[in-house]
């Protein structure tokens, strides 16, 4: 179904490009309709939309692969609409049935086939599902119409010319509130990290590390991406909170770690004055896979781990792991992959 594409696949960055279909659908009268793909990337709702007023709206991201036969292949889907369900319900918003999440996103990459970057390029197709509400409300309450939508986009590496350690500095503001929506991928979470961001940036940094909100004292998220470290003990441990958001990333290297790499894998609290007994530590996510942190600045001092030049070995072994099972050069655990 794809037009021609005319990409150069090496340059490619982090940046919105038009593909030719997105899918749309929507829910009135307390059902979902079939949905369908359409060619306009223009979205018309009522200026009176509960997304537009109240922060009604969630979304998910993930990626389609292009394997080294010229196959295309998704990570863990069923996830992300396990994971977009939690944040519907936890905004009134209605479920999107499993299945029908699934074939959305099948029926956008099938459509967009030509944007999926070559293999040995780097580069993925990017997918944004989302789910907001519309229709004529203007008073607080969830909305009685909903959207929900698929589009992609082809994106390049992370990082060009290979994985490099960034700095890091604790942010003195919160990312979520005690039993707020820091477990849900809502626009409102995102929207709260932008200023603290832009002071890390101005101050040098890569992003924030954001602290429990009620204790500050451990570790929770890093810009917006999860934490883990590797141990002294060569233990890979990530934070534990309701307030964190559920990283599909994380937990796939939850389970690589142990089961892969053959390290002691866990949750738990991870206390922003013990970074001593970590020897590498990172950030991980959807769009980077896996961030290396150089240091993390906190109280005047900037505490480095494996190396802020550097990337530790555990890693680097991590990440090879999880892209190639991305991509199609290493067997995959049951259930991960799902072939287009």
């Amino acid at each position: 179904m794809c037009k021609g594409v005319n990409i150069n696949w090496n340059n490619l960055g982090f940046g919105y490009i038009k593909t030719d279909f997105r899918y749309i659908s929507y829910w009135k009268d307390g059902k979902w309709d079939e949905g369908n793909l359409i060619t306009d990337n223009m979205i018309t709702i009522s200026e009176a939309s509960t997304a537009l007023h109240y922060g009604q709206q969630c979304f998910e991201g993930l990626k389609a692969y292009r394997t080294k036969n010229g196959g295309i292949q998704l990570f863990r889907p069923y996830e992300n609409a396990k994971r977009m369900n939690r944040s519907a319900n936890r905004l009134l918003m209605p479920e999107i049935p499993k299945e029908k999440f699934v074939d959305a996103v099948r029926q956008v990459v099938r459509a967009n086939e030509g944007y999926v970057p070559p293999y040995g390029t780097g580069g993925t197709l990017y997918i944004r599902p989302l789910l907001i509400g519309v229709g004529d409300n203007i008073g607080v309450g969830p909305a009685s119409e909903y959207l929900f939508c698929v589009f992609c986009l082809p994106v390049g590496p992370y990082f060009k010319g290979g994985m490099v350690p960034v700095n890091f500095i604790v942010a003195e503001y919160d990312r979520a509130a005690p039993c707020g929506t820091g477990a849900a991928k809502v626009g409102g979470n995102y929207a709260a990290s932008l200023y603290p961001y832009h002071l890390a940036k101005k101050g040098g940094f890569a992003d924030c590390v954001y602290l429990d909100p009620q204790t500050h004292t451990k570790i929770e998220e890093v810009g917006s991406a999860n934490f883990f470290g590797i141990t002294k003990k060569n233990e890979f441990v990530t934070p534990k909170s309701p307030s964190i958001l559920p990283s599909i990333t994380k937990y796939s290297l939850l389970y690589l770690a142990q089961e892969y790499l053959n390290l002691r894998a866990t949750q738990r609290d991870v206390l922003i004055d013990n970074l001593d007994e970590f020897k590498e530590a990172g950030a991980c996510g959807t769009a980077a896979v896996i961030t290396p942190i150089g240091g993390i600045h906190y109280k005047g001092k900037l505490h480095i781990f494996h190396s802020d030049t550097a990337v530790g070995p555990v890693t680097t072994e991590l990440y090879n792991t999880l892209c190639g099972i991305q991509f199609g050069d290493i067997q995959a655990p049951d259930g991960w992959i799902i072939e287009i």
